[in-house]
């Protein structure tokens, strides 16, 4: 089971999420995202033995991803563009992202060979419903709006495999508010009977 920080861009929220119970870690490769870290940066970034480093791309390509996840350590590459499966690069765990709109298509989300889907909100920091989770018959990640107030309904309803949270976790885009991290952390991890 994952219980996720994204966005980190320093030491010391890497280490203040992996303390609190993290078990992945997620860095921006999207560079006009105010959470975008350089690929060397992230490298120097340490965590915990069996924290999973997780990458964030936008349409990037297979040859630029395998070399981010090679200069910043990364286990996996989270997709958040419109790649196909034919565009997933080779020798690193994949997790398909994807936003909830109405336009949404779980089932063509569905046969994606990606290691895990994530859900994503409509927008940054925004929840959707979660009940579209619950009827996927894959691994999901939950992300979108979570904070440590509305990460146990979320598991509740939506059985993941998995949870994210970002901006509603921060004092600003890049820097963690760590009270806000430790209750999200503690009661995801509660939640998902960790």
């Amino acid at each position: 089971m994952i219980v996720k920080i994204c966005g980190i861009t320093n030491p010391e929220d890497a280490e203040a999420a992996v303390e609190g119970g993290a078990t992945a870690v997620g860095f921006n490769f999207y560079p006009r995202s105010p959470r975008y870290i350089e690929p060397e940066r992230a490298g120097g970034i340490r965590t915990r033995t069996g924290v999973r480093r997780v990458g964030v791309f936008v349409d990037e390509t297979p040859a630029r991803i395998t070399e981010i996840a090679r200069i910043a350590g990364l286990d996996i590459a989270q997709l958040h563009g419109e790649e196909k499966p034919a565009d997933y690069p080779a020798g690193i765990a994949i997790w398909k992202a994807a936003r909830v709109t109405a336009a949404f298509d779980l089932p063509a989300l569905e046969s994606s060979p990606a290691e895990a889907l994530l859900l994503d909100g409509p927008g940054s920091g925004l929840m959707f419903d979660w009940r579209v989770a619950a009827g996927s018959t894959r691994r999901v990640i939950l992300a979108g709006g979570l904070d440590g107030h509305n990460v146990a309904a979320a598991v509740a309803i939506a059985h993941p495999w998995g949870v994210d949270a970002c901006s509603r976790i921060e004092l600003a885009p890049g820097k963690k508010d760590f009270t806000k991290m430790i209750e999200f952390l503690q009661a995801a991890r509660a939640a998902m009977g960790l």
